[in-house]
């Protein structure tokens, strides 16, 4: 449990939603690693928070599926297996090419340029070297497009609760590639036919995208779960 030294008391404004920006930072980032058991009575004692709240938060990090809760053996950091990519993968291409469909005939120049906006600071970021997580945001920001300029709200929501799982993937990503963040020209091509005139050249595109670093992002776990 000492990876979870860097957890830091927190007051009493918002209690579950700071346990869970602290912890899911602390899992997505990779240094509380996969299969890593919790207790509440460790995690209780180093937020300084009651445990009303903290199973609150817990409960929240259950459903996300960032934390596991096995029946008689208490609370572990999730695993990720080659099959749970393949389907996250799987359901994200899905998604991602619904987003599309749905904001196909919405996009404009504001629209586009904000997108363009969000790939630069990417870029810029990635270039730099030296901000991961600002880079996994950001990457998750410039996907997050289509889906807010789609206006399909049950589409948005089940994006918003994918982020986590992204997050954790894009950490494994770099990983297994051994950088810090995606490749500097890796969304040039997406962003041209996002804002191009053929759609399905943008929805194969996406295809070619999701898969990319993916078969080397497996061969870099286990074959089986730590738990």
């Amino acid at each position: 449990m000492e990876n979870l030294a860097e957890l830091k008391p927190i007051d009493d404004q918002t209690r579950r939603g700071q346990i869970v920006r602290q912890l899911r930072e602390l899992i997505v980032s990779g240094q509380v690693p996969p299969g890593e058991r919790l207790t509440e009575t460790d995690l209780a004692s180093r937020l300084g928070v009651s445990r009303a709240p903290l199973r609150e938060a817990i409960r929240e990090l259950v459903n996300s599926g960032l934390v596991v809760s096995v029946p008689y053996k208490g609370l572990f950091v999730r695993s990720i297996t080659r099959r749970d990519l393949e389907e996250l993968y799987s359901l994200r291409t899905a998604l991602e090419q619904l987003a599309f469909r749905e904001c196909w005939e919405l996009r404009d120049t504001a629209a586009c340029d904000d997108l363009k906006a969000r790939n630069a600071e990417l870029t810029r970021v990635v270039t730099a070297g030296t901000e991961p997580r600002r880079a996994i945001e950001l990457e998750l920001a410039l996907h997050s497009w289509c889906y807010e300029l789609a206006g399909h709200s049950l589409l948005e929501q089940t994006w918003a609760r994918m982020k986590s799982n992204l997050q954790f993937y894009f950490m494994l990503h770099q990983k297994a590639h051994g950088r810090k963040g995606p490749l500097r020209e890796a969304h040039d091509v997406y962003v041209d036919c996002a804002c191009g005139d053929d759609l399905d050249a943008m929805l194969r595109h996406l295809e070619d995208h999701m898969r990319q670093g993916l078969e080397t992002t497996k061969g870099f776990l286990p074959d089986d779960p730590v738990i």
